[in-house]
């Protein structure tokens, strides 16, 4: 008996964005990369971390991939995101979220603003429960004479989406340049995420 393949792009992956955002930067990004993710054909979702509800950890359940977002306080994520970390270890026991996918972007003040501890702590966190890592995939954008701050990827960073807004701007200050390096994110784990689930999906 022969299989007959799906045509690649008729699976619709489930991404959702587990975030929290004090001041509305970060709240942005995430909006962002759910334009991205919807963009390449994702279901996505929205959830707020900040007094997550038990519908919505269903929702995380029933994820293919999980982006994880947060400001950068104090050179780690927010203390309600690190609530939110914790909370997963019913998941970790489990296993329930192994083989899923995961990805990250983050927001602070300075150009550099530990950002990147940010990151790594959410790549470990991705990694205690069994999930699979998505970089960001660009080359770094701004680091020439014939570049500029416009450059997708603009702070040079690898392992997710990293931004930078004035300390004394508001949610409209983020950076376009960082918005679409977090759209470009989105689009990157739909795009992988739509290859596992279609993998899957053929393996069965």
């Amino acid at each position: 008996m022969s299989v007959t393949a799906a045509p690649f792009g008729a699976v619709a992956p489930v991404v959702s964005v587990a975030y929290h955002s004090g001041y509305g930067h970060t709240a942005v990004l995430a909006e962002a990369v759910r334009t991205g993710a919807a963009e390449a054909g994702a279901e996505v979702r929205l959830i707020d971390v900040d007094g997550i509800t038990e519908e919505q950890w269903t929702l995380l359940d029933g994820s293919d991939a999980i982006v994880f977002g947060s400001p950068t306080y104090m050179g780690t994520a927010s203390g309600a995101f690190h609530a939110f970390a914790e909370a997963t270890s019913a998941r970790w026991a489990t296993q329930a979220w192994k083989d899923k996918l995961a990805a990250g972007f983050t927001n602070s003040g300075s150009k550099s603003g530990d950002k990147l501890h940010t990151l790594q702590f959410f790549q470990i966190l991705a990694a205690q429960l069994g999930m699979h890592w998505v970089n960001l995939g660009l080359l770094p954008g701004w680091n020439s004479s014939t570049s500029s701050e416009n450059d997708l990827n603009r702070l040079g960073v690898f392992l997710g989406a990293a931004a930078q807004t004035d300390v004394d701007g508001g949610p409209e200050a983020v950076h376009k340049a960082d918005v679409a390096t977090a759209e470009h994110l989105g689009r990157r784990v739909a795009e992988t995420a739509k290859i596992f689930v279609t993998g899957r999906a053929q393996a069965a």
